[in-house]
């Protein structure tokens, strides 16, 4: 009986790692500037920039009108189109461009590692479930920051550039610039809590997409119905059903203002519902940022409890 031959050990010139290793931090902020250029479709190819970037044009395309007829027509801006009513009902493309943002880009941020399986090789890596969460949730919060930012900032300077007293424009309207921020700030948050939570239940694009869109056409159809005919507590709690009328209460009160009645049309129905309701502004803005923290809560929760 021959004797089993002894096994070789070979060199093939295998060497241990020796760079640095950046830990838990960098892969944090890796996944959120990751997630970031995803939103906008960077570094992919041109057809997946078109949606996101077109979306963020449609959000400033009242901004950019607006200031183009200041230039030509020796117009105030801040006469036909004021800062609080950028993204409420009264302008409908912005807020239209929002709801459509959160519906591509939500599912693309989160959907994508679960369709390709990717999970497992972050997790593997120096952060943690909850790190993962965090980074996706914060990445689409900057991503909403820069349409709901944005556009206001360019009004707000454009307008200044076409007066006369650049100076005096800046010091009468100074006052205005912490709503913007403030405003935009809150309704990024607010739209990303309730995005996120409905794309972390699934991985398949479609049905994330769908649900959002439909979450945001239902709920207002619904909301609208029950504060008209629903003369007590009960009606004007429906209020809060409306993501667009809550994020009309709190940005009208951080700016200390309200639709006006003369402008008419959507302008005048969306005071009458608010009025209907009743709650003062801070109620908004204190539900919203519950709210907001609730899907951000929701989403940590899904991906920690996820099975891979």
């Amino acid at each position: 009986m021959t004797e089993p031959r002894a096994g070789a050990i070979h060199d093939l010139g295998y060497r241990r790692y020796e760079g640095a290793r950046l830990g838990r931090r960098h892969a944090i902020v890796s996944l959120y500037v990751h997630g970031l250029r995803s939103a906008f479709g960077l570094g992919r190819r041109a057809r997946a920039k078109i949606f996101p970037v077109g979306l963020a044009l449609l959000a400033a395309l009242p901004a950019l009108g607006y200031l183009m007829a200041a230039a030509f027509l020796d117009l105030n801006v801040s006469d036909i189109f004021r800062a609080e009513e950028y993204f409420s009902t009264v302008a409908f493309l912005p807020q239209a461009a929002l709801m459509l943002f959160v519906a591509a880009v939500a599912p693309e941020l989160l959907g994508r590692d679960q369709r390709h399986q990717l999970l497992p090789l972050y997790f593997s890596r120096a952060f943690s479930r909850h790190d993962y969460a965090l980074a996706r949730l914060a990445a689409m919060a900057t991503a909403l920051l820069a349409l709901t930012f944005l556009p206001q900032a360019l009004l707000f300077v454009g307008n200044a550039l076409v007066v006369d007293d650049f100076g005096g424009y800046f010091r009468d309207e100074w006052r205005q610039i912490a709503p913007i921020v403030g405003s935009g700030l809150l309704i990024s948050l607010f739209l990303t809590g309730i995005g996120m939570a409905i794309a972390a239940q699934t991985g398949r694009r479609a049905f994330a997409t769908i649900g959002i869109v439909a979450l945001f056409l239902l709920l207002p159809v619904i909301s609208g119905v029950l504060l008209e005919q629903l003369d007590n507590l009960v009606g004007r709690l429906a209020v809060f059903l409306n993501p667009f009328l809550v994020t009309d209460g709190f940005t009208f009160w951080l700016f200390g203002a309200s639709v006006a009645d003369e402008v008419g049309g959507a302008s005048e129905n969306i005071d009458a519902q608010l009025r209907t309701a009743n709650f003062a502004g801070g109620v908004y803005l204190l539900y919203s940022l519950a709210l907001a923290a609730l899907g951000g809560a929701l989403v940590v929760w899904r991906y920690g409890r996820k099975s891979l």
